[in-house]
């Protein structure tokens, strides 16, 4: 990593989608929608985690940079897992005689090369050293990404869901509330309904809802492959109106992306249940300076700190130069 660079780290949550859980069934989370939950009082990010006692049980993520950091749970309930790195496989474990503090760093590197990156995270439950239970808890990810050269600057442009420069395509309604950027979203159940936009920046975040009744989506980034997500909040029972995070979730980010005009392109895969998308913003940062290409585009789906920029009491962008 060019420690002179501007460089971000991007904190993403349990619940965003561009984390993939093998099997949500196998999972136990909070329901951030109840009555009783206050996430100012939690030691977990956003006030949610991913639990689990199924062995075997699986996340996973990809992104493009040179750190990954995880952090979890460690305790007298917790087992032995796996972290799998680009097909290189490290055995972990999270028993001890007492509950760590949180945040607890489950697996750290920060040696990889600037580069697309695959990661998986295994419950292996039990093992021979392991004197507790078989769980594993995940609550967030960081990694660290370069969003411009030594000596630029690095302004975030911020775009309502109302912004002239999204481009919608087949039938969105609207929602209001304080938890959203700029107080409002907008939102689609129809099926191949879809929203467009074309910018220069170096990354880009897309930021929605997180519930229950919502499903999958695919964003195509210029010309590559769709890249398909998941909405659905993962707890709360089965498809319905249940368990909704109520601050908006990471539903896209791209990173190290050249100088050209880059164009995004998110569509509603509906289905036979009629499932729905919410588009909240869309956080571009864009460099005075654009650094020399590094062989691509890279995709992740995460990110770390220093000064923070929020966006509806998320933290999407930091730097030092």
């Amino acid at each position: 990593m060019d420690a002179s660079a501007v460089n971000t780290n991007v904190t993403v949550d349990d619940f965003d989608s561009v984390i993939s859980y093998a099997d949500q069934a196998a999972w136990q989370t909070p329901d951030p929608s109840s009555a009783s939950f206050n996430a100012s009082t939690s030691q977990w990010l956003m006030g949610t985690y991913h639990s689990t006692t199924v062995t075997n049980a699986t996340l996973s993520f990809n992104f493009t940079g040179p750190a990954i950091y995880i952090f979890g749970a460690s305790g007298p309930d917790y087992g032995s897992y796996e972290v799998v790195l680009d097909g290189m496989s490290t055995t972990k474990s999270a028993y001890a005689a007492a509950n760590a503090s949180s945040p607890y760093l489950l697996y750290g590197t920060d040696s990889l090369a600037y580069a697309a990156h695959t990661l998986t995270l295994r419950n292996l439950g039990k093992q021979g050293a392991d004197a507790g239970g078989g769980a594993f808890l995940f609550d967030f990810l960081r990694t660290t990404v370069q969003l411009a050269p030594a000596g630029a600057t690095v302004t975030n442009q911020t775009l309502e869901e109302t912004d002239p420069a999204l481009k919608y395509t087949g039938t969105w309604g609207s929602n209001t509330s304080p938890n959203f950027s700029g107080g409002g979203s907008t939102f689609t159940n129809a099926d191949n309904a879809s929203v467009a936009f074309s910018f220069h920046g170096s990354a880009v975040y897309v930021f929605g809802d997180k519930k229950n009744d919502h499903g999958l989506y695919s964003v195509v980034l210029d010309s590559g492959a769709p890249q398909i997500f998941d909405g659905i909040s993962g707890c709360g029972g089965a498809f319905g109106m249940t368990c909704e995070q109520m601050k908006p979730t990471l539903a896209y980010f791209a990173s190290n992306l050249d100088s050209g005009l880059h164009n995004v392109s998110i569509t509603n895969m509906a289905g036979v249940n009629g499932s729905f998308f919410d588009l909240d913003s869309v956080v571009l940062s864009v460099p005075s300076v654009y650094r020399a290409a590094r062989g691509g585009l890279g995709v992740l789906v995460i990110q770390h700190i220093v000064i923070v920029i929020f966006v509806s009491g998320r933290a999407v962008a930091v730097g030092w130069g």
